[in-house]
């Protein structure tokens, strides 16, 4: 799958299609731009409760107390494949998955980056946002999907706290 994710297109809304080494470009470039700052690097996925859905999976980046950038995929399955997510459960398990492979694989690139550029820029990426919260039918799914996050090696966050999945992919369903 992250052969899925690092192929084909992000959406930047101020940069268009990217590939993904152009999107961790952009995301050292705006960390070059202000480098004494502090950034949060953010994964979160959401899907429409459609008979076809698809994963809109979000990279935020946030210079913290002064906005942020975002880049998002779609990913879409092949027709046959889509018959697992009618059931709602299954929807929000595979948001998580494609954002926990996406954070796995963006963590080790930008860490890589990092050091082998010399950059030591002060970023943080611990946190993966998840479209569950405390009110609603996906209450009942929280330690599950916080589990599976945690046992990647990220902290979660959820409603009201995860805008990366519950805004920022939200709109792209």
């Amino acid at each position: 799958m992250s052969d899925e994710i690092q192929n084909g297109k992000f959406f930047s809304p101020s940069k268009g299609d990217l590939s993904f080494e152009q999107v961790i470009n952009e995301i050292f470039g705006y960390m070059q731009e202000s480098p004494e700052s502090s950034y949060e690097v953010v994964v979160g996925c959401d899907s429409p409760s459609s008979e076809k859905p698809f994963f809109p999976i979000a990279i935020v980046i946030l210079r913290k107390g002064f906005g942020g950038r975002f880049f998002l995929k779609k990913m879409h399955y092949p027709e046959e494949f889509l018959k697992r997510f009618v059931v709602w459960k299954n929807r929000i398990l595979q948001e998580v998955y494609l954002s926990c492979e996406l954070a796995l694989l963006l963590r080790e690139v930008l860490e890589n980056k990092n050091k082998e550029l010399n950059y030591n820029f002060n970023y943080q990426f611990e946190y993966i946002h998840a479209d569950v919260g405390e009110h609603g039918k996906t209450k009942e799914m929280i330690k599950e999907v916080v589990g599976l996050i945690k046992s990647n090696g990220f902290e979660a966050r959820i409603k009201p706290h995860s805008f990366a999945a519950t805004v920022v992919a939200d709109r792209y369903t």
